[in-house]
């Protein structure tokens, strides 16, 4: 087994933010090793704050595959932090992104590893940002990935596209690493969707972006409100709030617009006479 440590990188220090305001966040893992090797590549790239939701071993950071998979990065196994569901994993983070293994109808845009790096790097700058990963055999459910900002999915061989979870978060650390250090390098090949926000950015007048649980709150507030004007249906929702979901997971949400939006489902909600 390979040891190989390198020297601390000068630039590491200098962009500490970026590498300290990100989180990877394991869902539901199920083997004890996995989390191991999760550390291990976390340590490789810099990183160090892995967040398991509701591992299927209690007390993992103990166990004695995890220790051994982690192969010296012990400090990253040791600080875990574990949390009951994705939606604590989130708590305080603004921008997210969900790693999937296949190729979803439905949800947030859905980009190449590379590409959710260069936003990510972005979006480190301005607050917490996370990396979600599923279950080994399972994977994400579609109720964690419209939790999530944006998707990203490795475009594996399609003939064997069986990627560890450990192998996973390697690459996704990897790609990040590389935004993160490379301030002044083209993002090729990320969405240009954020316009806008680049634009805010360069005259220092960014807004503060909605966090994770306001944003939750925002859609069960709307969806309350479109069921009041009997716009949607809870008998037959069709994809209605999956569909909302992606387009306002296109738009990168500022807090005073969930404000705007939350404003306009509290008025429909008194117009229609229906409890708040």
């Amino acid at each position: 087994m390979d040891h190989t440590h390198h020297s601390s990188d000068p630039a590491v220090a200098e962009l500490r933010g970026g590498f300290t305001s990100t989180r990877f966040v394991l869902v539901e893992p199920s083997h004890p090793g996995n989390v191991g090797a999760a550390a291990r590549a976390l340590k490789t790239m810099g990183f160090s704050r892995l967040v398991l939701v509701s591992p299927r071993v209690p007390n993992v950071q103990n166990d004695p595959e995890a220790i051994a998979m982690a192969s010296g990065a012990d400090d990253v196994l040791a600080s875990v932090h574990v949390v009951p569901t994705l939606a604590d994993a989130l708590t305080g983070v603004h921008w997210s992104v969900a790693l999937t293994a296949r190729l979803r109808e439905y949800g947030p845009p859905q980009w190449t590893p590379r590409a959710a790096a260069a936003v990510a790097h972005e979006e480190a700058v301005h607050g917490e940002i996370a990396l979600v990963f599923g279950n080994e055999r399972v994977g994400l459910s579609n109720e964690d990935v419209e939790r999530c900002s944006a998707i990203a999915h490795i475009p594996a061989n399609p003939a064997y596209s069986s990627l560890n979870l450990g192998q996973a978060v390697q690459v996704l650390a990897y790609e990040l690493r590389t935004a993160y250090l490379c301030d002044d390098e083209t993002t090729d090949g990320a969405p240009a969707l954020r316009a806008g926000a680049g634009q805010a950015e360069s005259t220092g007048t960014r807004a503060q972006m909605a966090a994770s649980d306001e944003i939750e709150s925002m859609f069960a507030h709307l969806e309350s409100a479109l069921v009041a004007l009997e716009f949607l249906d809870p008998a037959n929702p069709k994809k209605l709030m999956s569909r909302l979901r992606r387009l306002f997971a296109r738009s990168g949400l500022e807090r005073e617009e969930v404000n705007i939006v939350r404003g306009i489902a509290k008025h429909i909600l008194l117009k229609t006479k229906r409890p708040d």
